[in-house]
C-alpha cells in the first residue's frame, strides 16, 4: 500500500532564531519513499542538512522574526503488514554484545535506570529472558500508564510516569526502555509516523509516535507499549536514547508553536476509490 505522511508546523518567533530540525523519514526507509518529504519553509529561509551521531537527518535553519511555517507531504511504500512480532527472540548476556549498543544499556535525560533498577528486577527478574521480558515489560506499562493528553508534560521522566501513571506514549515508551536497560536489555526510543489503519474509529487527533527497539537475538526490533498490539502503517523518523535525542525542533530562542499538524494516511487505490 501507499501512505500520506507530513506535518504542518507553526511558530511564532519574536527575534532572528536558530533552529535544529529533525522532521525527515529515516534513511532506513529510503528505499520506500516514492514522493520525498522535502521541508517547505515559509517565509524561505536557508537550509543545510545534517547526519546526527544516531544516524538521523537534520536540518539546520536560521529563521527571521515573525511567523513560520515548515511543512512536507510526501508519500511512502508500506507493506501494510502490522508489526512484526518477537516474542521468542533470546536475549544476550551482556560480555556478548556489539560495543555500539552498550550505549542503550545506560541510563540518560528521561530514563533513570539508577532509580528504577530495583524495581525493575522485583517486577521482571522471573519473567522468561529475551522476547517474552521485553513483552511483560510493555504489558505492565500498557496497563499501569492511563494515556492522557491533556496531561502531556515535556518534562515528565521514567520515574515521574511510573510515580503518576498518566501520561502519553513518551512517557510510555521513556518507561519501557528505562525497565529494559535495567534487564540488560539494550533499548533505544524511536519516534515517527503511526497511522491509524485498521484501528476502529473513533480516532484520536494525529501526532507524532513514540516507540522502541530492543536489541535481541542479534539484531534490533520493535516494541509499542503505548498500544500494546501490532499496528499498520509505522513510519520511522528518528532514533536515540530517549526523546531528547529525537526532538523534532530545538529552538534557540523564544517563540510560540501556535499550529501543530501532522498526517499518515493510507491512499486509497483507485479499485477501493471506485468501491470495487
Amino acid at each position: 500500500m501507499q501512505m500520506r505522511v507530513g506535518y504542518e508546523l507553526i511558530y511564532e518567533l519574536t527575534q532572528q532564531t536558530p533552529m535544529a530540525l529533525m522532521l525527515n523519514i529515516h534513511q532506513s526507509r529510503a528505499g520506500d519513499i516514492v514522493v520525498p518529504d522535502v521541508m517547505v519553509p515559509e517565509p524561505y529561509v536557508s537550509m543545510r542538512t545534517y547526519e546526527d551521531s544516531f544516524g538521523n537527518w537534520c536540518t539546520r535553519i536560521v529563521a527571521p522574526p515573525g511567523p513560520l511555517r515548515l511543512s512536507a507531504n510526501a508519500v511512502i511504500n508500506d507493506s501494510g503488514q502490522p508489526d512484526p512480532i518477537a516474542l521468542w527472540e533470546p536475549q544476550h548476556a551482556v560480555e556478548d554484545l556489539p560495543d555500539e549498543s552498550l550505549l542503550f544499556l545506560l541510563g540518560s535525560r528521561y530514563c533513570e535506570t539508577d532509580r528504577l533498577s530495583g524495581i525493575a528486577w522485583d517486577l521482571f527478574g522471573g519473567t522468561p529472558p529475551g522476547g517474552q521480558r521485553v513483552q511483560a515489560i510493555c504489558d505492565y506499562v500498557h496497563r499501569h500508564i492511563t494515556f492522557n493528553y491533556q496531561e502531556a508534560s515535556p518534562t515528565r521522566t521514567a520515574w515521574e510516569a511510573l510515580q503518576e501513571g498518566s501520561g502519553v506514549c513518551r512517557d510510555y515508551t521513556h518507561l519501557a526502555v528505562a525497565f529494559c536497560r535495567c534487564m540488560n536489555i539494550p533499548a533505544r526510543y524511536c519516534t515517527g509516523y503511526l497511522s491509524d489503519i485498521g484501528v476502529p474509529p473513533p480516532h484520536g487527533v494525529m501526532d507524532f509516535a513514540a516507540w522502541f527497539e530492543a536489541y535481541l537475538g542479534g539484531r534490533w526490533h520493535m516494541f509499542d507499549p503505548r498500544n500494546n498490539a501490532p499496528m499498520m502503517g509505522r513510519v520511522l523518523i528518528a532514533r536515540g536514547r530517549d526523546a531528547t535525542d529525537v526532538a523534532i525542533s530545538n529552538t534557540f530562542g523564544p517563540n510560540i508553536l501556535a499550529g501543530f499538524t501532522v498526517w499518515a494516511d493510507e491512499i486509497a487505490s483507485p479499485e477501493t476509490a471506485c468501491g470495487s
